[in-house]
């Protein structure tokens, strides 16, 4: 059987306040390191769905887009709705494990994102 393949149409989660904060995130990392997260990004978009070591599930809904870069591991937590992947959070990574308060960020935009859908 052959799956079917689409590109994901990439699209930041815009709090109710209209800000976008992965967006603002990413503006804030040096050019390099832009450039590798959307590399990583754009692999996702074409190749959805991907797994490790690219992409890891860590919650029902929500996925981490890992990329390593010079001065750490980015991660930039995702979901996915019909053909859309929605950044919505991004952080570099200091530790083996994900921040605690890093995943309730992204679990509770991932939760407004759902309301806002009703």
């Amino acid at each position: 059987m052959v799956g079917i393949s689409f590109v994901l149409k990439v699209v930041f989660y815009r709090s109710e306040s209209g800000n976008e904060p992965a967006r603002e995130w990413l503006k804030e990392l040096p050019r390099e390191d832009r450039r590798q997260i959307g590399e990583d990004i754009k692999t996702v978009q074409i190749g959805w769905p991907l797994g490790m070591p690219l992409i890891r599930k860590i919650d029902k809904d929500l996925w981490e887009v890992r990329t390593t870069l010079e001065s750490g591991i980015a991660r930039i937590f995702f979901m996915v709705d019909g053909d859309y992947m929605i950044l919505l959070h991004g952080f570099i990574k200091k530790s083996q494990k994900t921040p605690q308060n890093e995943l309730k960020t992204a679990l509770a935009r991932l939760g407004n994102y759902k309301r806002g859908k009703k």
